[in-house]
């Protein structure tokens, strides 16, 4: 799983008095032949409350209009142009904030199942993430 591939969480006590984000699965089935099954982990990010859980929101992604600059000059200049796909990008998305998240049903930690998981990067769902 990417999730922890990527080491998006730490598994940690539950600290007193701190707001902990609800958690959520989201599923999906791709019209394909045959079909895909696909789920994601995601927060809960509309109970983030502004100036408790965060302070700012950030959404790293690139406009129509900044591509079509980026184009208009790689073309101008004759630049070569190289596409990818980065699946798991937003997962490396580094966080400023402190954020806890309650753990994900299913995969709740039988030793410690009030534990909560202590975000080291950006999950899908949250108000904020930033890249550095």
């Amino acid at each position: 799983m990417a999730l922890i591939d990527n080491q998006t969480w730490t598994l940690v006590p539950r600290p007193p008095d701190v707001a902990v984000v609800d958690s959520r699965w989201t599923y999906a089935i791709k019209d394909e032949d045959p079909p895909r099954y696909k789920s994601r982990f995601c927060a809960k990010g509309f109970s983030q409350r502004y100036g408790i859980n965060y302070e700012e929101t950030y959404a790293p992604v690139v406009t129509p209009e900044t591509l079509r600059v980026l184009f208009a000059v790689a073309a101008h200049r004759k630049y070569q142009i190289h596409g990818m796909d980065a699946v798991t990008a937003f997962l490396n998305s580094v966080l400023k904030e402190t954020i806890y998240v309650k753990q994900a049903e299913g995969f709740v930690d039988p030793e410690h199942p009030d534990w909560v998981y202590l975000l080291n990067k950006a999950l899908y769902g949250l108000k904020q993430s930033t890249f550095e």
